[in-house]
């Protein structure tokens, strides 16, 4: 009689803890999810002994994230996968037998960058017949995308989208055993799958996915077009999640989504995002909680009298204003007028003072005269954020933005651009400065790139500090005297609690 596992009969809590050598490959792979990815892991992982059996060595992949932090979870989850199935981790893309990118289509740059490096991975693929390549990520949602590379680039094995990303191993074994290039893309979904392999970039923080998609459709932007339609994650598989990951380490997480404020609307049993916030609060041993993106039309004073309250919720919010101009915001379709931005972050300011304020800003938007950039400028002299993300408008095919007229002529938006980081610089220079002399709690991240006798931490309000230690502390919250300001960062030293 087998001892083989049938998956069918495992709960999905469970199944990270058996082993995929003794999974039941015989029988027919299961509907339900995440059993159908874990029998199919167990098969890729036959799949991969084999032909690592014939080379003599480990098979080794790499990945490579383009983009937003949704991005950066989803590649732990491809990591998460392929360490499953028995691949290790190659930091060389060009010496890798598995290359996967998770591309960003924010930019239309950002897809000229793909097509450049699948050109070097081609010539690299010809001496290696065994090498298998994937694309994922938003850039695949684009169907002019996936013809293009069904056309262009018949080298590549594998192509997916954003909505599948949990299908990993199904589609790796559909490609094994079919000899050819595998397409999945969906236009749409609303599954959620839980309880799949992960593997972290850091021991002790982790993002947290907690929607994907989006409702908003600014004028600009592409991604709900790309990831979908909004959809929130189940509050208890969030919960459980957070509490895994902090028995494993972790002490800070970052809640993630695309308008995170908009959180739990389409559930089954509605919940507020800082009802949310409330009960990750309760968790015991997780020190620090962070989230983005928060959309400005959306942020409650239920949020506002969580955020003042909370002893976990980090000291700093990402607030995109995008603009000043109520013109432009509404030909951006953000939904929010100049005068009401000002208000909420006077409201936010009252409540939690020492809050640290940064945001994203277009410059160069179709329409924008001189007055609608001064309003802009007017909105930085106000609010004085502590960083700003300044971006030229890039034309994204695709979006209404991309059709209007009154595009600005590229030498006056580099104008306005210019003057907009010089005020942004001078002003952060300032506010970041305000520290200066006090202790601060310092979660230390890494051991810093350019001097090894120095560590590198973050405060609560996401400034970086840089001081001497040792990589014993990565992971630990110690005390840190702020000496000396440096523009956007700290020089500090450690000191007793």
């Amino acid at each position: 009689m087998s001892n083989k596992i049938d998956l069918n009969e495992i709960a999905s809590e469970q199944l990270h803890e058996i082993d995929l050598n003794d999974v039941e490959l015989k029988a027919v792979a299961p509907q339900m999810e995440p059993q159908r990815q874990y029998y199919y892991m167990a098969k890729a992982k036959k799949y991969v002994q084999e032909l690592s059996a014939k080379l003599g060595r480990p098979l080794s992949f790499s990945t490579q994230t383009f983009g937003c932090q949704m991005n950066a979870r989803d590649s732990e989850k491809l990591v998460g996968i392929l360490e499953q199935i028995g691949y290790v981790e190659e930091q060389d893309e060009e010496k890798a037998d598995f290359v996967i990118y998770n591309t960003c289509t924010v930019r239309e740059n950002a897809n000229l960058r793909v097509y450049g490096r699948l050109g070097q991975l081609n010539r690299i693929k010809r001496k290696n017949p065994h090498m298998m390549i994937a694309l994922c990520g938003c850039m695949m949602q684009e169907p002019k995308v996936v013809e293009k590379l069904k056309k262009s680039y018949r080298f590549v094995d594998l192509i997916f989208g954003t909505h599948n990303i949990y299908k990993f191993a199904e589609l790796i074994v559909n490609r094994i055993e079919n000899e050819r290039m595998t397409i999945d893309i969906w236009e749409n979904t609303d599954k959620i799958v839980e309880n799949l392999p992960s593997e972290r970039k850091f021991a002790f923080k982790s993002g947290v996915n907690i929607t994907f998609g989006c409702n908003n459709f600014c004028s600009y932007c592409i991604v709900p077009y790309v990831r979908g339609r909004e959809r929130s994650r189940d509050p208890e598989a969030i919960i459980s999640e957070i509490k895994r990951l902090v028995a494993d380490g972790v002490v800070e997480v970052m809640l993630l989504g695309q308008n995170v404020n908009s959180y739990g609307k389409n559930l089954e049993h509605p919940i507020t995002f800082a009802q949310l916030l409330q009960r990750i609060e309760q968790i015991e041993g997780l020190e620090r909680i962070r989230f983005m993106t928060s959309h400005p039309k959306d942020l409650s004073d239920e949020l506002i009298e969580v955020m003042r309250t909370s002893k976990k919720i980090c000291k700093h919010l990402h607030l995109p204003v995008q603009s000043g101009s109520t013109r432009i915001l509404k030909k951006m379709n953000r939904h929010y007028t100049k005068e009401g931005y000002l208000e909420l972050v006077d409201k936010i300011r009252k409540a939690v003072p020492d809050l640290s304020l940064t945001t994203d800003i277009i410059v160069g938007f179709p329409g924008e005269t001189e007055e609608d950039f001064l309003e802009t400028m007017d909105v930085v002299k106000k609010v004085r954020y502590d960083s700003a993300f300044t971006f030229i408008y890039s034309k994204r095919t695709g979006t209404p933005a991309a059709a209007m007229e009154d595009q600005v002529p590229e030498d006056v938006v580099k104008d306005r651009f210019d003057r907009l980081l010089k005020e942004v610089q001078e002003i952060s220079a300032e506010v970041c400065s305000v520290h200066t002399g006090t202790i601060q709690d310092v979660l230390v991240e890494t051991v810093n790139d350019h001097d090894s006798s120095l560590v590198t931490g973050r405060m609560s309000n996401n400034i970086l500090v840089h001081f001497p230690g040792d990589e014993s502390l990565i992971g630990k919250i110690v005390n840190v005297k702020l000496n000396e300001c440096k523009g956007f960062y700290y020089i500090g030293e450690m000191v007793e609690s």
